[in-house]
């Protein structure tokens, strides 16, 4: 079995999206509605009082979507879901603009989707979106990205020590992105299955 440590040196191997974008009209609409299927998932919003940061569909859209289009053509549709929020309530909440994207508690967390989007996408072409095991670990690295982006960010914002940054921006969630990474789990090698026999 594939593990994450050997994914660098593993020839790439189709994505999912590849069974379908022979164009570039194509890959301009995969990636397309890849921000659109984003931004309909930030908007499954679930606050977590006290944190100022949101349980959202988010971190799964971009497990799925980095999986399923590859970590270029991921990694474009999350920069594109971004800028549409600068004029579009498509963020969490409905919120948007120029100061939620790079002055909120969840400007970190934006960053870190864009870059696990990409990750998430380099593991999907070295075939760990295959199997549940390889895709479930795949999308709880992902989702490390993310914290990992978004917890620095979110303790300079809210003036918070490390401690409580940490518990509100990463303990909190511990249990939803265990969840998350089940689902995408699942998901991605059904996909495989269900494309592999109506190709």
């Amino acid at each position: 079995m594939s593990t994450l440590s050997n994914t660098v040196s593993a020839p790439r191997v189709p994505v999912l999206a590849d069974l379908f974008a022979n164009s570039w009209v194509k890959n301009a609409a995969l990636v397309f509605g890849g921000a659109l299927f984003m931004a309909l998932f930030q908007q499954i919003s679930i606050p977590v009082p006290p944190s100022p940061v949101p349980i959202t569909g988010g971190t799964l859209a971009v497990m799925l979507i980095g999986s399923a289009l590859g970590s270029k053509r991921g990694a474009s549709a999350i920069f594109l879901y971004l800028m549409l929020g600068l004029f579009l309530p498509v963020y969490s909440e409905g919120r948007e603009g120029l100061d939620v994207l790079v002055n909120s508690a969840s400007s970190g967390y934006f960053l870190g989707y864009l870059v696990a989007a990409y990750a998430a996408g380099r593991l999907a072409e070295r075939g760990e979106d295959r199997k549940f095991l390889t895709a479930f670990a795949s999308f709880i690295f992902a989702q490390l990205i993310v914290f990992g982006f978004g917890i620095p960010f979110l303790k300079v914002h809210m003036d918070y020590d490390w401690s409580t940054a940490i518990h509100y921006g990463f303990t909190v969630f511990i249990i939803g992105g265990l969840v998350k990474a089940a689902i995408g789990g699942v998901l991605m090698p059904a996909a495989w299955k269900l494309a592999e026999k109506t190709r």
